[in-house]
């Protein structure tokens, strides 16, 4: 059984997942409390689950782009499960989680986190060739940057305040398709399925090197 561990922004989850898919799945807003809300989260999934810590066979975390204090308690629990249990370790990129979820769009899409500041982390993302992959580096756009991205229509999700969906139709209308709030958020269960797919391909990360994708400097 894999458990990915998602603390990469506000909206925090984590799941468990093994061959047979999505076992238990758990998301929740915080207010900058992941230190001590994570942990009881994944205590109640696993007996929920009837499932010894020792079960586990892998840990996945979100290697951000996010917030800085938010992707160091995610990967530090990770890190000490991994550890402490001698089992694998895999990341996987936020955006990357954010975006799996619309794979099967045949629109290119935008995948958005908030990083402060009028700013957003980006990255985009489409189908070529029959295969799904990240067209674009991870990047850090202001509202007029990420504008100028849209050159077409492309389905624009992840975390998004009104503020940001109501800008984006003004700026670029019949560029910017929004995706419904409860289809844009991210969930830890693609984050397990992505894991998933790199744990039974027998891909792992370096357990002492992996650290987390920062845009920009705390």
């Amino acid at each position: 059984m894999l458990l990915a561990i998602d603390t990469a922004t506000r909206i925090a989850g984590i799941a468990l997942y093994d061959q047979d898919g999505l076992h238990a799945e758990y998301m929740w807003q915080t207010s900058d409390n992941h230190t001590v809300e994570l942990m009881p989260y994944i205590v109640r999934a696993c007996e929920q689950q009837t499932l010894a810590p020792s079960a586990l066979t892998a840990v996945a975390v979100s290697l951000g782009p996010g917030s800085f204090t938010g992707l160091r308690v995610g990967m530090s629990v990770a890190k000490g499960l991994a550890l402490a249990l001698n089992i694998p370790l895999l990341g996987i990129p936020t955006l990357d989680a954010t975006a799996y979820a619309h794979s099967h769009q045949p629109l290119p899409v935008c995948a958005v986190l908030p990083a402060g500041r009028g700013r957003w982390c980006t990255a985009f993302y489409q189908v070529v060739a029959g295969t799904w992959r990240r067209r674009s580096e991870y990047a850090l756009a202001t509202l007029d940057a990420l504008s100028d991205l849209l050159k077409e229509p492309t389905l624009v999700c992840g975390e998004m305040d009104q503020r940001l969906i109501q800008a984006l139709r003004e700026a670029v209308p019949g560029h910017a398709i929004i995706a419904s709030p409860a289809f844009a958020i991210r969930r830890a269960g693609y984050l397990a399925e992505l894991a998933w797919q790199r744990f039974a391909a027998g891909e792992r990360d370096n357990l002492s090197s992996l650290s987390p994708i920062y845009l920009q400097h705390a």
